[in-house]
């Protein structure tokens, strides 16, 4: 653990990362093992607060994927989970099985995450709607749905892995600050960035990672950068379930179904019933006008999907809880240093991102010190000068 007072004297570091939430979380643990002392993480609330997106019991993860290079990103993120879960002796990933279901013509194509499995090898299974019921009878299913059921999926505890990440950081030396706003950013030419804060300290390093989701344009407005982004309130709802045993992790996969809209919902875990939600299913927000409050609408599209396809998953509510999704028009990443400030990196996870946390933590890190990644085939989309981020009003696809 670093000694108390030790940001107060020290303002010269290896790399600072701003923004503590599971991305920036996953970039200060990485970075920690190879600069140790020498890195700084700043974040302006307190550390795991639920102002933003990465916070709860759970979120899925899944090799299941619309493209090859999500597929071999999810192969590397099992992989790093697991390394972080040997460091730390904490449990934080959670195997299921993920079913992937919807309408033979549903918007969101299951080919193309068949197609994508099979070109790196995923194993799973291709099953008709009557075959899902049989072996899952919660479903409410005909001929006229498919899926796709790949057994590696699962749960991954952001609670657990956001609190990990960020003790072993500091177990390996890194400063971390709650409450420390970032007031300027200047890349002062030598090499150097330099980080304001709100009371007046300015810290200096010549590697500084943004991980700062909703906040993202915020600290880009420094650098006279910004990303046409889509903020959204959304929410999740945990349900006291007539049969509990029927949504244990051991007899209930995570399930996305896939259409438009789109839905999503685990087995118990955290809370005494399972949790489902309608992706990107809110009303565009910023963070100073979101609320914490149920969108009742939302709430009913939600109920009516479970009444119709899962009854079983409907109970009185144990609670809501809201969240901000982050996303750039095509929903693809932004992992990349800034183009006129080398000594900037970008990340924003676009609001499908926790499965990746740790991963992408560590390949900002290697893009930090080394300068590159064994990931790099998988960055291709993910340039932060990627045509569709550089329109002012890009037509927008949130459906993955």
């Amino acid at each position: 653990m670093n000694p108390a007072g030790i940001a107060a004297v020290r303002q010269e570091w290896d790399a600072i990362v701003v923004g503590l939430g599971a991305i920036g979380s996953g970039a200060a643990y990485w970075l920690s093992r190879r600069l140790g002392d020498r890195v700084l993480g700043l974040e302006q609330f307190e550390l795991g607060h639920h102002r933003g997106a990465g916070q709860d019991h759970s979120r899925i993860i899944r090799l299941s994927y619309h493209r090859p290079d999500y597929v071999r990103l999810a192969r590397r993120a099992y992989a790093t989970w697991a390394e972080v879960e040997a460091d730390s002796g904490t449990r934080i990933l959670t195997r299921t099985g993920g079913l992937d279901v919807g309408p033979r013509d549903g918007a969101i194509p299951i080919a193309d995450y068949a197609a994508a499995m099979t070109a790196e090898g995923v194993p799973f299974e291709a099953l008709d709607g009557p075959e899902i019921v049989r072996r899952w009878p919660q479903w409410r299913l005909g001929d006229e749905h498919i899926g796709l059921f790949q057994a590696d999926a699962g749960i991954a505890d952001p609670n657990r892995g956001n609190a990990t990440h960020q003790r072993l950081a500091r177990g390996h030396g890194a400063t971390l600050l709650e409450h420390s706003p970032v007031t300027r950013l200047r890349d002062v030419g030598d090499g150097t960035v330099e980080v304001d804060l709100d009371g007046g300290a300015t810290h200096r390093a010549p590697r500084v990672i943004l991980a700062a989701d909703a906040w993202t344009n915020d600290l880009l407005a420094w650098f006279d950068r910004r990303l046409p982004l889509t903020i959204i309130q959304s929410q999740v709802t945990y349900f006291a379930v007539p049969d509990p045993a029927a949504f244990a992790l051991d007899r209930f996969p995570i399930w996305i179904w896939m259409d438009d809209p789109s839905f999503y919902g685990f087995p118990t875990y955290g809370e005494a019933g399972p949790k489902s939600a309608e992706d990107v299913g809110g009303a565009e927000v910023t963070p100073e006008t979101r609320t914490f409050d149920r969108d009742e609408v939302g709430f009913a599209r939600l109920t009516d999907f479970l009444a119709r396809h899962l009854p079983g998953q409907l109970g009185p509510e144990i609670l809501t809880k809201t969240c901000l999704y982050t996303m750039t028009p095509d929903r693809d990443f932004v992992v990349d240093r800034l183009p006129d400030h080398p000594g900037v990196l970008v990340a924003l996870g676009s609001a499908h991102a926790y499965k990746f946390a740790s991963v992408l933590g560590r390949i900002l890190s290697e893009l930090a010190i080394d300068g590159s990644t064994p990931s790099a085939g998988e960055l291709g989309h993910f340039a932060i000068d990627r045509p569709i981020l550089l329109e002012a009003n890009p037509a927008t696809s949130f459906l993955v």
